[in-house]
């Protein structure tokens, strides 16, 4: 059988769509961003956002373009299991604001390696700042590319025209918008995602015949019969316990050390409005996390029970070949519309990121005299530098890049979101602990993923591996039990220490959460941190033993 070719016949139509909605995210950024004067208003907007522009832009920001091109795959590949994965990444902000978002943000920091120079001193930061780039330009050039081959695929625009067309005009408006332009973009954007993905999930469900129609996230109940007389197992929780256990390291944790979701908490006009951004977060990724969901099953529908052939290498399209099958181009025009949407807005949180932690976290760092002028100047250089970067890696992009977003995931989570759990909540963590965890255990996830050494991995399994659960697994707690142990170590050898150091520490640590006086006994507890230490090296051991699946 030959393979259907799925792209709209008349692309003019998707083109004029996608140029207006460049316009408008130019016009919002250049109105939103005119009044920058200062590196907290090009990172943080001086912290003047509302709870719901914030929420929105939060969950727009971690969208990605692979809730359109890709996710669907992976549904295919997983099924019912998947929804575990979308459990993770919905926790992520809230876990981020109970955990250290409001104590930071009452510090006045604008990124998570701010807060490390802070509290470990500027080696530590400049180490976490450098995977923090790593981790932002591979999430970056994972948008690039799906932006580049939406282009190329969908729309009948060569790929190299769309990555470099597409790549500078999104540099242009990031750049040019700073975090507020793109904070305001990214609230439009959201609201572009949902309508794109939800209305026209709506109208395909309808035509296959469901009842459930008119609220595709929750209400596709009555298709659930015929699905598993197609396909009895699509329910099935077919992996082990371990794998599940796999996704809290490396998802969860790997969330909290994102430097792009972080700096949306430091955004908002208060500790209030950061708490309740995240309801809104919760609320609008929840419903397209569900929508999604609901694509993957109605493709997966389409395939078993109608018999419709997608090929292999299609499949990560089938958000776009439901809508090619059963609504009009021009509604499969807005759907691209909203998948671009959806790349621009994690885009934009991975550029802002990358040019926090170079012209903040490493070149203000060993330069802190520059004038405010200098640094300013400096912050929109390295926006545009790491877009740029982003655009000439995605020219022959990495064989792995298709999971290389969740495994980034992974190497978040063990080399910068334990320096900054331990730091919030543990007085005895030290820049010794925090530059062997961040250095030994990054090191350690590197080797063990299948894309440096294929021979040394940990659980054999292909897809496990590669999206970094193993791995994760492994190093995110070996990470901690290295910060705890050395920092344990250090601080009972006189010569490492001085009483100066620890005394800044404590006011530190007792000025971000609020606390007026100076109790020593506060966030010191030895006991926490052996309880820590002791199950953290029990998953580790339990992540090296033999996988069963």
């Amino acid at each position: 059988m030959e393979d259907q070719v799925w792209q709209i016949s008349n692309p003019i139509i998707g083109i004029v769509i996608v140029v207006l909605t460049f316009i408008l995210f130019y016009v919002v950024a250049y109105f939103s961003n005119r009044a920058s004067s200062s590196v907290e208003d090009l990172y943080a907007t001086k912290g003047g956002v509302g709870p719901i522009t914030n929420g929105l832009a939060m969950a727009s920001t971690y969208m990605s373009l692979a809730t359109f091109l890709g996710v669907t795959a992976l549904i295919l590949r997983l099924q019912a299991p998947f929804v575990m994965l979308w459990i993770q990444f919905i926790l992520a902000i809230p876990l981020i604001t109970i955990i250290y978002g409001v104590s930071l943000r009452r510090m006045g920091a604008f990124s998570p390696t701010h807060f490390i120079r802070d509290r470990y001193g500027k080696s530590a930061s400049i180490i976490a700042a450098l995977w923090m780039i790593l981790v932002s330009i591979m999430y970056a050039l994972g948008q690039m590319i799906g932006i580049a081959v939406t282009f190329e695929t969908l729309l009948g625009i060569p790929y190299m025209t769309g990555l470099f067309v597409g790549g500078f005009l999104i540099i242009g408006y990031v750049t040019m918008g700073g975090m507020s332009g793109a904070t305001n973009n990214a609230a439009i954007q959201m609201v572009i995602i949902a309508l794109m993905f939800i209305v026209p999930l709506g109208a395909i469900m309808k035509a296959m015949g469901s009842t459930g129609w008119f609220f595709p996230p929750l209400f596709y109940a009555d298709m659930v019969p015929s699905m598993l007389e197609a396909l009895p197992t699509f329910f099935d929780y077919q992996y082990s316990v371990k794998w599940y256990v796999a996704l809290i390291p490396a998802l969860t944790i790997g969330s909290l050390g994102l430097p792009h979701l972080a700096m949306r908490v430091y955004t908002a006009s208060s500790l209030k409005s950061a708490r309740s951004a995240m309801i809104w977060f919760a609320l609008a990724l929840g419903l397209v996390f569900s929508a999604t969901y609901t694509m993957g099953f109605a493709g997966v529908f389409e395939m078993t029970a109608n018999g419709t052939h997608i090929a292999a290498g299609d499949t990560d399209k089938l958000t776009i070949i439901l809508n090619l099958v059963y609504n009009p181009e021009w509604v499969t025009a807005l759907v691209i519309a909203g998948a671009i949407s959806a790349g621009l807005s994690t885009l934009s949180g991975n550029l802002l990121a990358i040019g926090a932690l170079i012209s903040q976290d490493i070149v203000t760092t060993l330069k802190p005299n520059l004038t405010n002028k200098t640094k300013v100047r400096l912050g929109y250089i390295s926006i545009a530098l790491g877009g740029v970067a982003a655009v000439l890696l995605a020219i022959e992009p990495p064989a792995f890049l298709i999971v290389s977003i969740l495994w980034a995931f992974g190497l978040a989570g063990t080399t910068n979101a334990p320096l900054i759990i331990m730091g919030v909540w543990w007085k005895q963590a030290n820049r010794y602990g925090a530059i062997a965890a961040s250095l030994v255990g990054g090191i350690i996830y590197v080797v063990v993923s299948p894309f440096v050494f294929p021979e040394i991995v940990v659980s054999g399994h292909a897809l496990t591996d590669s999206m970094g659960l193993s791995g994760g697994m492994l190093a995110v707690p070996l990470s901690f039990v290295i910060l705890i142990v050395v920092s344990y170590i250090a601080n009972r050898i006189p010569s490492l220490n001085d009483e100066k150091s620890k005394l800044e520490i404590n006011k530190l640590v007792e000025r971000i959460h609020g606390w007026t006086d100076i109790n020593p006994k506060r966030y010191n507890s030895t006991l926490g941190a052996f309880i820590i230490t002791f199950v953290c090296a029990l998953v580790a051991i339990w992540a090296i033993m033999p996988w069963q699946f």
